[in-house]
């Protein structure tokens, strides 16, 4: 029954109606908190990492991803490899807003195309993160009410998600083809290494390549499930991709040039 108890405490749900009124009144602002994304090209990294810092961001991840945009577009434009950067961090709900606006401020003169950010919400989070937190949350908890009725209510049907598929190193670019041809308008490939459970290699019969190939995809809700079933049908786990995919719900979506 400890274990139990110190588990359940470790963690706090950002689920709110899954709990009591006492299991509410200690915790404060779990799904206030958002797990922000930036993209944009890797020359203007440092941008939004000045952003970061600037706006006092607790801390922010950044990792190096691959434009989807074919070779012959690439040359047309003059722009030679489209090395991308994926920046990360964890924000308040209330601060996000502000935040993408510093950054789009801040890449105004990338010109078009200078990236894109988004929010994905919490579903639960370790408390020893929470507690970094908790002197703003603490400090902004009546502005995050919003008596006047101003905010978003968290159980509105999401207008975005974003599509995350893991394939074998090799196949993200016959991917993405099948999913432009489904509707997609592009992505964004992170290499990273795979591992796999020996049971779950068993039961789906397949082998682990180490070597993977992650596709961040942006899009509208209306157009997911077609993209989806365009991967599953040309790169999935029957198929020498040995695909995986799935989805997460965006709650804000903006593009980052001003135009």
């Amino acid at each position: 029954m400890a274990k139990k108890s110190i588990l359940k405490n470790f963690f706090s749900s950002t689920d709110k109606e899954t709990k009591t009124p006492a299991e509410k009144t200690p915790r404060h602002g779990a799904a206030e908190l958002k797990l922000v994304f930036f993209i944009v090209d890797w020359q203007n990294a440092h941008i939004v990492s000045d952003v970061c810092v600037e706006e006092k961001v607790r801390f922010h991840f950044t990792c190096l991803g691959r434009g989807t945009a074919s070779s012959e577009i690439l040359d047309i434009l003059g722009i030679g490899a489209s090395e991308k950067a994926v920046i990360s961090c964890l924000e308040q709900e209330i601060g996000v807003t502000v935040l993408m606006k510093e950054a789009r401020k801040k890449l105004r003169n990338s010109g078009p195309g200078a990236g894109i950010a988004f929010t994905v919400p919490l579903s639960a989070i370790n408390d020893p993160i929470l507690l970094i937190f908790k002197q703003s949350i603490l400090k902004n908890e009546k502005i995050t009410e919003n008596p006047k009725g101003e905010g978003r209510d968290m159980t509105d049907n999401y207008s975005h998600d974003l599509i995350v598929s893991i394939v074998n190193q090799g196949y993200s670019d016959e991917l993405m083809d099948a999913a432009r041809a489904a509707g997609a308008t592009g992505g964004t490939v992170i290499n990273t290494r795979g591992a796999a459970h020996q049971g779950a290699v068993k039961f789906f019969g397949i082998s682990v390549q180490d070597e993977k190939e992650m596709i961040l995809i942006l899009t509208g809700r209306e157009k997911k499930v077609p993209i989806m079933q365009a991967i599953c049908e040309t790169h999935g786990l029957n198929s020498e991709a040995r695909g995986i995919v799935f989805s997460l719900p965006v709650d804000n979506a903006l593009g980052l040039s001003l135009d």
